[in-house]
């Protein structure tokens, strides 16, 4: 207990408050948004691939959405942008409970995808507002097990909300959010000094960060390597669900316990796994993430044996975990100085495997089924080794080029 205490007095209160609410919130969207493929395939006659688009536009809009929602939260503040999203984004869940026309799906996943991109990077913003330098790398750190933790229990709760209603579980995530939203509207005048940023925010530019992928050729490629690498994991929350209901019928729960897997690992292996990797370089750690995508993407090809699935998933997972991790890692040793924050931005272009992998994926499923669709999913994550490969050969050739200085810097890879 006193340990519990001395960690909360740690931090500003605003925080815990924060915590509380991506656990409640990631709660209830895990417990409903993964399982939308699921629920369009039933209400609606639309062929996977359109399914895919559906589910990928999401992303489309996020991609953009960031660089709106960064320049809202400098001039209207962090809190504002928040709560106003918080309220769209309970609209657009109730509007999922209610939709049947696929251009209504559309929009409402359009709005879906600005709302996140809104909301997440001004609460990672506002953390850091509230948090000295030294302790933010252990704010994000209970923020990412704060999002595990709903994730883990989320899928559980709407497999067992989708036997009374499928629509209910968006309903529910709806007033999830705006539950949450009034929260922040009640401790906003509490702590409204608090919350007001202490220093200026870099403010990145969408032109600028054109210019920065145009400039630098490792950056490119690295940008090419995640976005084909986001193609394969984007299956997971598009087209998994699609061939596993396909496989054991739409009574099974065997989707719902292959999320849980996927949180509860994260929780348990990921310390071990990020201890470890700490010892290898970068682009290792990439190129194995990579090819545990690709396994793990070829054991789902076998899904017909169960076990298959979750082998699949616990070795998917663990790519997951390695590549997501060493990724911002990179991208960081590749920024040059004064420029962290346009690389940053640049490299959510990954982004862009988020919208192209639904589809793909989809229209591979509708066309051969599942396993092989699988298998080519498969392949295409696994070609990602060969850009994160030419992205550091052109950082290493870029750094000969300067001075010693930075040598240490790119050791590090």
């Amino acid at each position: 207990m006193n340990r519990l205490r001395a960690l909360y007095i740690q931090y500003h209160p605003m925080i815990w408050i924060l915590m509380g609410g991506t656990v409640f919130a990631r709660a209830a969207s895990f417990m409903s948004y993964p399982f939308l493929a699921i629920y369009l395939s039933r209400v609606s006659s639309l062929e996977p691939w359109l399914i895919g688009l559906i589910l990928g536009i999401g992303a489309l809009a996020g991609t953009v959405g960031g660089f709106i929602g960064g320049n809202l939260s400098d001039r209207f503040g962090r809190m504002i942008v928040m709560v106003v999203t918080l309220f769209v984004w309970a609209g657009v869940y109730v509007g999922f409970s209610l939709a049947k026309g696929v251009w209504v799906f559309l929009i409402l996943n359009l709005l879906n995808g600005l709302c996140r991109s809104f909301f997440e990077p001004t609460s990672q913003a506002l953390m850091a507002d509230l948090t000295p330098k030294e302790k933010r790398m252990r704010v994000f750190g209970i923020r990412y097990m704060a999002i595990n933790i709903g994730a883990a229990v989320g899928p559980l709760l709407g497999a067992w909300l989708a036997m009374i209603s499928g629509s209910l579980t968006f309903f529910i995530t709806g007033m999830a959010y705006l539950i949450y939203g009034v929260l922040l509207v009640m401790v906003t005048s509490r702590y409204k000094e608090d919350l007001s940023p202490k220093s200026k925010v870099e403010r990145v530019r969408f032109l600028e960060v054109i210019g920065v992928m145009r400039r630098d050729v490792a950056l490119g490629w690295f940008i090419i390597g995640g976005l084909i690498s986001n193609i394969g994991y984007s299956q997971m929350q598009s087209n998994l669900p699609l061939y596993v209901e396909q496989l054991f019928g739409s009574e099974s729960k065997l989707y719902s316990i292959l999320l849980a897997i996927n949180a509860l690992t994260v929780i348990v292996f990921q310390a071990v796994i990020t201890r470890r990797a700490e010892k290898r370089p970068l682009l290792s750690n990439m190129i194995i993430g990579s090819l545990l995508f690709s396994v793990g993407l070829l054991l789902f090809a076998g899904g017909q044996v169960m076990g298959l699935l979750y082998i699949g998933i616990f070795v998917f997972t663990v790519g997951e975990i390695l590549l997501f991790l060493s990724s911002s890692l990179f991208v960081d040793g590749l920024a040059k100085t004064g420029m962290r924050g346009s690389y940053f931005g640049a490299s959510g272009f990954q982004a862009l495997g988020f919208f192209i992998g639904p589809s793909l994926g989809g229209w591979f499923l509708s066309q051969w089924g599942g396993g092989w669709a699988f298998v080519m999913l498969a392949v295409i994550s696994g070609s990602g080794i060969f850009f994160y490969w030419k992205g550091q050969r052109a950082f290493m050739k870029r750094k000969e080029k300067v001075v010693p200085p930075i040598k240490e810097k790119v050791q590090a890879f």
